[in-house]
């Protein structure tokens, strides 16, 4: 059985950029583009806030093609799910939002990469040898570094659409960020 085709939402437009950055509708944006299907009430349980708080966040993002609403299994409260498996913003949206909407954009995408970090340093002191982190540096081309993000991003994708609900036996969840940044070109005389 084949694999079914996995979609990507490539935000182009600088407002859809804006609506991004707010730390809720970035944490629900992990769980829904991870595979989950939530409810406002379950998705403002995440985020501390109300069902109705959570409501008018993800009307903003379903105004943006981000969520979707789902069919409602009881009458009463629907369900709500991305709209691909995958989401990535351009860089031609960062440029037209300007940089001070990019830089909180980008800093608002990884604001729990602190907590995360600092779950990985508990875990290693208290034994578990799992998780990691690498840094290095490469020389690439332009073609190469696009190359090298795609190979990481079909590396996530294999283990994509697994939930909370659904998943194998022994599972967790695992943030996985892969980060690809320019470094500071070195002085050419030094």
């Amino acid at each position: 059985m084949s694999r079914p085709e996995r979609t990507e939402l490539r935000i182009t437009d600088p407002r859809a950029l804006r609506a991004l950055a707010h730390p809720a509708r970035q944490r629900v944006i992990t769980e829904l583009f991870s595979g989950e299907v939530l409810t406002a009430t379950e998705a403002g349980r995440l985020c501390g806030l109300t069902p109705s708080a959570m409501s008018y966040h993800l009307r903003a993002l379903q105004k943006w093609g981000i969520v979707e609403p789902g069919e409602s299994g009881d009458g009463r409260e629907r369900p709500w799910r991305a709209t691909a498996d995958a989401i990535s913003i351009t860089p031609e949206a960062h440029r037209a939002a300007g940089i001070e909407t990019s830089r909180t954009s980008v800093h608002t995408w990884f604001a729990e990469l602190d907590a995360d970090l600092d779950r990985l340093a508990t875990a290693v002191a208290d034994g578990e040898e799992h998780g990691m982190t690498s840094r290095g540096r490469v020389w690439l081309t332009d073609a190469e570094e696009r190359e090298l993000r795609e190979e990481l991003h079909a590396l996530a994708r294999r283990h994509r659409g697994r939930t909370r609900r659904d998943h194998p036996e022994g599972a967790r969840p695992w943030n996985v960020y892969a980060l690809v940044l320019p470094a500071e070109e070195p002085d050419p005389g030094a």
